[in-house]
């Protein structure tokens, strides 16, 4: 399995076969560089949207329409990219499974907000914000989108059992470093950990130090570059 952080909360998975594209986001993403972008998508099959905000959901018309590779997320966010934005885009929600080939993706709860903030006018009601448990190869990677600390990980944890955890843990709009750190000591038993959502703007946490500290000394914590590749 290769995890590639594409910077902010941006992913590529390449897992059983597949590959997978999170919440890809290029334009005006500050950390990203631009030259990469195509290297980044080659060859996707998914793009897996948390939620509907520009950092997380703005270039995936344009990443479709360039692969081919079908968009999944919440049901009126994919609704609306499928009559709008002419995608071929498929939802499903909170409680459901999809395959991409032998890869099983889970769609679990997030905290958070969703809304379509990159076209003219009022945002656009885009649904709910969501996670996923994308599960293949042997492991289960739990990616949390966009979120606070949750009672739900509880049950997550319990049911899906995810031994890789994709954190946001920037703060301002998420969890924090401290609190990542914290729901992987209450909830979960992960052997590797990527933080995700900081880096990025002078609001979020600039280091992933705080959740070095504060994890147990098994989980082995990898902070990668933007296009750095994990092997796990």
């Amino acid at each position: 399995m290769k995890i590639t952080w594409l910077g902010h909360s941006g992913f590529r998975i390449e897992i059983d076969g597949q590959v997978l594209l999170v919440d890809p986001w290029f334009t005006g993403n500050p950390v990203f560089p631009a030259a990469r972008r195509d290297e980044a998508i080659a060859g996707a099959d998914a793009i897996l949207l948390t939620h509907g905000h520009s950092d997380h959901a703005l270039d995936a018309p344009a990443v479709a329409a360039q692969t081919g590779a079908k968009v999944w997320a919440i049901h009126e966010l994919a609704g609306w990219l499928a009559s709008v934005k002419g995608v071929d885009a498929t939802g499903f929600s909170q409680g459901g499974t999809i395959h991409v080939g032998d890869v099983a993706v889970s769609m679990v709860p997030a905290c958070h907000s969703s809304s379509i903030d990159w076209e003219d006018g009022p945002a656009i009601a885009a649904g709910r914000e969501a996670g996923f448990m994308i599960a293949g190869e042997g492991h289960t990677i739990y990616v949390t989108g966009d979120t606070g600390v949750m009672a739900d990980m509880e049950w997550m944890a319990e049911y899906h059992k995810p031994d890789i955890g994709i954190l946001c843990a920037g703060g301002h709009y998420t969890m924090d470093m401290a609190q990542a750190a914290f729901v992987c000591r209450k909830y979960f038993n992960f052997r590797n950990v990527i933080p995700c959502h900081y880096r990025t703007f002078p609001a979020l946490a600039q280091n992933a130090d705080e959740l070095r500290r504060g994890i147990d000394p098994h989980i082995i914590l990898h902070t990668p570059e933007v296009m750095e590749t994990v092997t796990i």
